[in-house]
């Protein structure tokens, strides 16, 4: 794997070329690591120190209430980032960040962006703007999850969910970024409850739908 081909993909590094980026991981005391199914890379009360980005496998961004209780409010793949917000405040985590599968991370130091740059990088101009546009980008999803779980019912927020999927596809037909387990977590639905309501939308002819991807419809669309 060529790691530096998934970081040109992440948004931290946008308009950034390969010999770019790796002129700039010094300044930010990169470090990789790997990881198995199941481990921890942040939990919820440590401070966050670095940011990271995944390189391979898979991870969910959870948080759990006193009882164990789990909201799903991301899944993260190869190229996305976790734990920004947190680690530019040196703050203490309120999520924990744990893995679906074997992978590699990469942490960085992103508190580093905002200081001046002993190597004086051209692009480390560059990395702080995409800091700032990937903080407010973040900022946005969670005002846009709030909108989903604001809705009263399991098809409300469901309908409310794929529509901006649909949205931002551009299209009617989309694949989403969770199996069914993930979805109802997300959207913190009873499991049972939201596949029978999927279900019921398709007879009722509000769209198709096979594993993770969806098509919506007007009632007259489906056969």
């Amino acid at each position: 794997m060529d790691e530096l081909n998934i970081l040109t993909e992440c948004a931290l590094f946008r308009g950034l070329r390969r010999a770019q980026i790796r002129e700039m991981l010094p300044c930010l005391s990169a470090r990789q690591a790997r990881f198995r199914r199941g481990q921890f890379l942040l939990r919820a009360g440590d401070r966050a120190s670095s940011a990271g980005i995944i390189l391979s496998g898979e991870a969910e961004v959870l948080q759990e209430d006193f009882w164990g209780n789990r909201n799903l409010l991301a899944a993260v793949g190869p190229g996305e980032l976790f734990a920004e917000a947190f680690a530019c405040a040196h703050a203490v985590s309120p999520v924990s960040v744990q893995c679906t599968t074997d992978g590699s991370v990469l942490y960085l130091n992103v508190r580093a962006v905002f200081s001046p740059c002993e190597k004086a990088c051209a692009q480390h101009k560059t990395l702080s703007q995409n800091l700032i546009r990937v903080l407010a980008e973040k900022n946005m999803q969670l005002n846009e999850k709030t909108g989903f779980l604001s809705q009263r019912t399991t098809r409300e927020k469901l309908l409310a969910y794929l529509s901006a999927q649909a949205r931002r596809a551009g299209s009617a037909s989309f694949r989403i970024p969770f199996d069914r387990q993930q979805l109802a977590d997300y959207l913190s639905v009873n499991r049972s409850a939201m596949s029978a309501e999927l279900s019921n939308m398709q007879r009722d002819g509000l769209l198709r739908t096979d594993r993770s991807c969806f098509t919506l419809c007007q009632p007259e669309d489906t056969p």
